[in-house]
């Protein structure tokens, strides 16, 4: 009985590792579905443990406003700020 809990735990070992990632139920399927091949368990391993891309955000700022970013915090800074409003770095 124990080497079966064992089993099941080492088929759902990157079930388990990524259940905290976006990709959780992708994850979870090709483990499920493609995990009996060693193929498919090592591809569901390797995407489990890999890391997330960062979002991506754009912000439009009008080139004639004069407003800068931080480049620590990267907020706008009001145009001729000496310092950053939020993390007080000089801009």
């Amino acid at each position: 009985m124990l080497h079966l809990i064992i089993g099941f735990l080492l088929y759902f070992l990157p079930s388990i590792i990524g259940r905290d990632k976006r990709d959780a139920a992708g994850i979870f399927l090709l483990n499920l579905l493609l995990g009996w091949t060693v193929i498919g368990w090592i591809i569901a391993l390797i995407w489990a443990v890999s890391a997330e891309r960062a979002p991506m955000y754009y912000v439009h700022v009008p080139a004639a406003s004069g407003a800068r970013y931080c480049c620590q915090c990267g907020t706008i800074a009001y145009p001729n700020a000496h310092f950053c409003t939020a993390c007080g770095r000089t801009v």
